[in-house]
């Protein structure tokens, strides 16, 4: 273990608020179109079903979680040793678009979400690994890029030698 402490960093890519309305609003269109004022069970359950549907649907698409910890950076369930990072790169929403677009390389590892404007593009240094960088979607890119560049100089600075 490293004796400096580790920087840390943590962000859920979850949905804005106005996601939800539109999620929740075409749900609830829906169950009213299967309804049309017909009598019985049409008339309740397309509610009971659509509408928990779309909240455990949206809640799901909100799920991904990005962090650095312990001197690797997760994102989902994938995980990045920091002494494999060789630079991150901060990207808006254009640069995000020309890193993803016609040109983009197909062993990327791409973790991206389209209401979320900014990301990070990882370049790696491993050469056992035939991924050439990470592109993971961020609110905060300058912060994950700087926490993620601290720990990586923390980890080869360490005195365990990893």
């Amino acid at each position: 273990m490293s004796v400096s402490p580790s920087p840390s960093y943590a962000e859920r890519l979850s949905l804005p608020w106005w996601l939800w309305v539109g999620g929740l609003a075409v749900a609830g269109l829906f169950a009213a179109e299967i309804w049309m004022g017909a009598p019985g069970v049409r008339a309740w359950l397309p509610f009971v079903v659509l509408l928990p549907a779309a909240v455990a649907g949206m809640a799901w698409l909100g799920r991904i979680r990005v962090a650095v910890r312990e001197g690797e950076l997760r994102v989902d369930d994938a995980r990045l040793p920091a002494r494999f990072v060789a630079d991150v790169v901060p990207l808006d929403a254009a640069g995000r678009r020309e890193v993803l677009g016609v040109g983009a390389d197909p062993l990327a590892f791409v973790v991206q979400r389209p209401w979320i404007a900014g990301a990070v593009q990882v370049v790696l240094d491993d050469p056992a690994d035939p991924t050439p960088f990470w592109v993971v979607s961020t609110r905060r890119p300058v912060e994950l890029a700087e926490v993620l560049l601290a720990a990586r100089d923390a980890e080869r600075t360490s005195p365990t030698g990893r």
